[in-house]
């Protein structure tokens, strides 16, 4: 039976729960209070449970999280004997629940959250509780609005990961045909791609997932990629995605043919080389699908196994290998302290140090009493869902924003030097009994410059054993012995593995894309990729791309909603285009180059356009971000449901 959940009624028949008096004040021990009230005055009617009184302390968001989101210990004991109440009511009294198609009845609720009584949110908000009509689901179908050509019209996706399926699934509802391309031989993408030792979220997992398919029974706060892959592969089922797919298909050339205003489409499959034409294409390719392995003289020469982490060799056991591993970034970072207690010798090379968010719970299983809590009270996985959301929506953009009268060697503002200095003191208490590895894990940059890491203290356990060496001075060279640092020693090793990130600036490689008029997609973006709100590109009707350009984020938001409104974006663009029986849509060139100057403007003004350190969030051509969204969700709700009809060529 699935564990995920479609939307609901937003009225809801009375519940029961079960338990003594004894049992329910035990699990509310484990609550996370912030998002359990909520939940609570949904389903029993009671606005006392989200009295502004008990709220998480009210400002911007703290550097660091505090426990409870930074509810006082007397809120917090308030806050318990309320939710006792309300659980024994929902044992005793099966109470009315609150109609949340009522904006008086869901504002308070959402103001609870937020801290702020701002209407703008509603929708949003609903949108990702999922209650009553699904958010997302089109208004309209094909047979409605061109009964004429629902016959013939044909949508072609590449890629069936997280974005494929639900671009496939809106698709589908609105009655369009869909075949969707995959490169592997199975759904999932960088779920099932990235199968490395330790590989998991490092995100809180209840935004990551859907909002018209929400599941309560995540184990662990920050999951597991066996689970998020889990997760996907029943999505595609359920959703009947599965059915679209044309497996171990890759998609070499893409070419727009403007008198019939077709897309061509060539790919090569098992049986070799495929063609097909399609009205419109949808790339969802992703950002991170393709490694990066640097150029370094000798590596060919190296005489044992080696491999990039997406490609982990699970068919090669490294206990009491020598390893040694290449870079210390995201995945590097999880793949370290997993291998570490196996293997005979680890050798870390690492070019430059990760600032890293302490996460006590970074590898545990969510605890009994809100596993409980999740399983039992009304749509509580759904305001835990909306709270985690909520608590990056406007996230800590104001820790990343730049001062350019700022003065400091590692910070670019008051906010971020803030940020930087709780950081530090972590960093600073995780290796204070081992002062000679500090100079070379403390970061010399920013936070925000590069990604920051989730860490529940495996890092400097893992760096402090004795069988790991820690190397700052970079590789020079590799010889079939092992790797030669800057500093011209050899350090043997049995096995390398390279952690060396993605080619994350090289949108759509190794596609050829041809538009309109011969256009060559790469040859446009000449290394620069840019695209209206990271769907629509000039010169290229009918091609939407998620995941797309400037659509990545960094701590101000969930990636998943961010892919929900860009395909939401697309629904509406078809709408318009077949309800005035249009071959072709297209930004036009004006509102493209705008949006990009405010894209761009807002991204200069983050840390991690800060040059003091070397990242993929920044193009490696210009130096300008082609890769994150600078500004907030509400900001990205407006633009893709708020647009107007007049950027766009129909034709």
């Amino acid at each position: 039976m699935s564990n995920v959940t479609t939307p609901t009624p937003a009225v809801d028949a009375p519940v029961r729960v079960h338990g003594t008096d004894e049992f329910f004040r035990e699990v509310l021990r484990d609550a996370e209070l912030p998002a359990l009230l909520p939940a609570l005055a949904h389903a029993t009617g009671d606005f006392r449970l989200v009295d502004p009184s008990l709220r998480p302390a009210g400002g911007p968001i703290p550097a660091v999280t505090p426990p409870q989101g930074g509810m006082s210990p007397q809120a917090q004991q308030r806050a318990r004997e309320l939710a006792f109440e309300a659980l024994r009511r929902l044992r005793d009294e099966s109470p009315r629940p609150l109609n949340l198609t009522n904006d008086a009845d869901l504002m308070p609720l959402v103001t609870f959250m937020t801290g702020e009584q701002n209407v703008e949110y509603l929708p949003l908000v609903n949108h990702e509780l999922g209650f009553g009509r699904d958010g997302g689901d089109p208004d309209w179908t094909i047979d409605e609005i061109a009964p004429h050509r629902a016959a013939d019209f044909h949508a072609v996706i590449i890629g069936c990961g997280p974005q494929g399926i639900q671009a496939a699934h809106r698709l589908r509802q609105a009655g369009i045909k869909v075949t969707v391309l995959e490169k592997n031989g199975d759904v999932g993408g960088t779920w099932y791609e990235n199968s490395y030792p330790g590989c998991r979220l490092d995100t809180p997992n209840f935004t990551y997932s859907y909002s018209f398919f929400q599941k309560h029974t995540w184990p662990q706060a920050y999951t597991e990629q066996k689970y998020l892959y889990e997760y996907f592969s029943e999505a595609a089922s359920v959703l009947g995605v599965r059915e679209l797919v044309w497996f171990n298909t890759e998609v070499e050339k893409l070419r727009f043919d403007d008198e019939a205003s077709l897309w061509h489409i060539t790919a090569r499959g098992p049986e070799g080389v495929v063609e097909l034409t399609a009205d419109i294409v949808v790339s969802a390719v992703g950002q991170l699908n393709r490694p990066n392995i640097p150029d370094i003289p000798g590596a060919d020469t190296f005489q044992g196994p080696q491999w990039h982490t997406v490609q982990w060799r699970h068919d090669v056991d490294l206990t009491g290998k020598r390893v040694a591993v290449i870079g210390t970034g995201a995945s590097a970072f999880q793949v370290i302290p997993t291998i570490a207690p196996d293997v005979a010798h680890l050798t870390v090379f690492q070019r430059t140090p990760p600032w890293m968010y302490p996460a006590k719970d970074y590898h545990e299983a969510i605890p009994p009493g809100m596993r409980w809590l999740l399983d039992n009270i009304p749509h509580f996985h759904r305001w835990y869902r909306v709270y985690q959301f909520y608590m990056n929506i406007e996230g800590r953009i104001p820790f990343m924003e730049r001062d350019p009268d700022w003065k400091h060697p590692a910070s670019c503002s008051a906010k971020n030097e803030e940020l930087r200095a709780e950081l530090e003191k972590y960093l600073r208490s995780q290796f204070a009994d081992r002062p000679d590895l500090l100079p070379h894990v403390l970061p010399a940059y920013p936070p925000g410059a590069k990604r920051i890491l989730r860490d529940n203290g495996v890092w400097a356990r893992t760096l402090k054993l004795p069988h790991v060496d820690l190397v700052n001075c970079g590789v020079r060279c590799i010889e079939p012995r092992g790797v030669v640092d800057n500093d011209g020693v050899l350090h043997e090793a049995d096995v390398i593995v390279w952690g060396t990130g993605f080619k994350a600036s090289d949108f759509l490689y190794p596609m050829t894309v041809i538009g309109r008029n011969g256009v060559n997609l790469h040859e446009e973006w000449g290394g620069d990729v840019q695209a209206y709100y990271g769907v629509n590109v000039p010169d290229f009707p009918n091609l939407f791309l998620l995941y797309g350009p400037n659509t990545n984020l960094v701590v101000n938001g969930s990636l998943m909603f961010l892919q929900e409104m860009g395909t939401e974006f697309i629904l509406s663009q078809l709408k318009l285009m077949l309800e005035t029986d249009s071959r072709s849509i297209e930004v036009k060139r004006e509102p493209f180059e705008a949006y990009n100057r405010w894209v761009d403007e807002g991204n200069a003004r983050m840390s991690w356009s800060d040059t003091r350190a070397n990242s993929w969030y920044r193009s490696t051509k210009s130096g300008r971000s082609s890769q994150n969204w600078p500004y907030s969700m509400l900001d990205y709700w407006k633009g893709t449901h708020g647009w107007d009809a007049s950027v766009f060529t129909l034709r």
